[in-house]
């Protein structure tokens, strides 16, 4: 991550039970209002919380409340960053159906991740996937690729 002067940051542990993500994520968003962000940036950024908070509950976790999601979040005018660590073993990103292709469009996995890489500027996962990173850069383009 480069430097940057963040103009607000949190951190949370979250158990891993429905929707424990919500004030964390209402709490971002609310603050990115207040630095100016529009709607059709707050929906990206909120498809790509929304999906990275949820599958580490549901899919790393697996509701096991035992174990928590490790939640950073700093944000600015121009930047949206986030990373999300399960207690999971992970998953490989390859091994991910393409949502895309025609034999995977009844298929239940993929569209969270798919949403994340289309909406974020950039996105990387740690050696065993369970650790997501990402960041959102105004004006980078991502925000041409969905009309909301």
């Amino acid at each position: 991550m480069t430097q940057h002067n963040w103009s607000w940051t949190i951190e949370r542990s979250l158990p891993s039970k429905r929707n424990a993500h919500l004030e964390v994520m209402e709490a971002i968003l609310a603050k990115l209002t207040e630095l100016g962000w529009s709607d059709h940036e707050l929906f990206g950024v909120q498809m790509a919380l929304e999906e990275s908070l949820t599958n580490a509950i549901r899919h790393g976790n697996k509701y096991d409340e035992s174990k928590k999601v490790q939640v950073e979040c700093k944000v600015s005018a121009e930047r949206f960053w986030l990373k999300v660590q399960d207690e999971g073993p992970g998953f490989k990103l390859e091994k991910v159906p393409d949502c895309t292709h025609a034999e995977n469009l009844e298929a239940c996995g993929g569209r969270g991740v798919m949403l994340i890489q289309a909406y974020m500027t950039t996105v990387e996962y740690n050696g065993c996937g369970n650790q997501v990173v990402m960041e959102k850069i105004r004006g980078a383009g991502a925000d041409d690729l969905v009309d909301v």
